[in-house]
């Protein structure tokens, strides 16, 4: 509703200075919206860089300690680990997951230990890391098993909150796993470990470099759509949400994100729970590939990332935490 109008009415009045600018903005970015995603690898003293993410690497678990220090450093609350896991650990039932000599287990195991509650630790609950044909669940006949997969997904989110984790992130998006997996916990005595539903999760052409890095696309066989959310739909969000939080999910999650901002809105504003976005890697790649042959220049980062916050995102998970990080302190 205008509640004036010209002349007297002149709204660049307050855009003439920063100061005044700064003063009247209505969202702004900090470090504490930023999560850091760290791809990991086998072996040691190893940084190998993602050919499809320039500037992104995947760390031997043994380098951690440079990683997160700088995540320290740069006030980043919370990161992400990702598992690059070897072919030859691979399977149709993903069991690798439930070894706690995984990398994911020792990542989430050396870093509690190292830095305890100084920076929080992330971690997917999943199986397309470790499965031989590339699919988050139990594959039979062609059909991607739903409550077969939730019985592996239970142990394995035990297994990393044994570990350390602070944060699990069920990221299959099989019907019925924030319940099962709550229940779990809570039978276990892990009352507060949080769970943070990929409760939004898209059937995107947008994912193709994290697969590339966590060496699942060459494997996958067939597509997600069986699974994840059609890319039409908006209403099925909210029911996926409402699902989630009813079964105990402390914060949703909305991915991948910018293509998406009209979802993560309407959740925020529908439910008002914290709310997440992931800038996924096609979503980086694209942006870093323009900015590196000078098509657009390097604030389009920050753009990118205040339109989730204009969405109404409390945090986002991005490949630019560290770089963004630096610049707004």
């Amino acid at each position: 509703m205008i509640t004036g109008k010209y002349p007297s009415l002149r709204l660049r009045r307050s855009r003439k200075f920063d100061w005044s600018r700064r003063l009247v903005r209505e969202n702004d970015l900090s470090t504490n919206d930023l999560i850091l995603p760290i791809f990991l690898t086998e072996g040691k003293n190893k940084k190998i860089e993602i050919s499809k993410m320039p500037g992104i690497f995947k760390y031997s678990v043994d380098m951690l300690p440079k990683v997160i220090d700088k995540a320290l450093l740069n006030k980043i609350p919370m990161i992400a680990f990702f598992p690059n896991t070897l072919s030859n650990k691979k399977n149709d039932f993903g069991s690798e997951a439930l070894n706690e000599d995984n990398l994911v287990c020792k990542a989430l195991k050396i870093s509690k230990k190292r830095y305890k509650n100084e920076i929080g630790l992330m971690a997917d609950v999943a199986l397309d890391p470790y499965t031989s044909h590339g699919h988050d669940g139990i594959v039979k006949n062609n059909i991607i098993l739903n409550d077969q997969t939730i019985k592996i997904l239970i142990k394995q989110s035990l297994l990393q909150a044994e570990m350390g984790c602070d944060v699990l992130s069920p990221s299959d998006m099989m019907d019925g796993r924030i319940g099962e997996i709550r229940k779990a916990l809570d039978k276990k005595n892990f009352k507060d470990i949080q769970l943070l539903s990929y409760a939004v999760k898209y059937a995107s052409n947008f994912y193709g470099p994290f697969r590339n890095a966590i060496g699942s696309k060459s494997l996958l066989k067939g597509d997600k759509k069986t699974y994840q959310m059609d890319i039409s739909n908006s209403d099925e969000a909210i029911r996926e949400v409402a699902m989630d939080i009813k079964e105990g999910a402390d914060i949703v999650m909305v991915k991948p994100g910018m293509p998406y901002l009209d979802v993560i809105k309407t959740i925020k504003d529908k439910f008002k729970i914290p709310v997440f976005a992931y800038q996924v890697s096609g979503e980086y790649s694209l942006i870093k590939n323009a900015i590196d042959k000078k098509i657009i220049n390097k604030n389009a980062i920050i753009e990118s990332l205040i339109s989730f916050k204009r969405a109404g995102a409390n945090a986002i998970v991005t490949y630019f935490a560290n770089e963004v990080a630096s610049r707004l302190k």
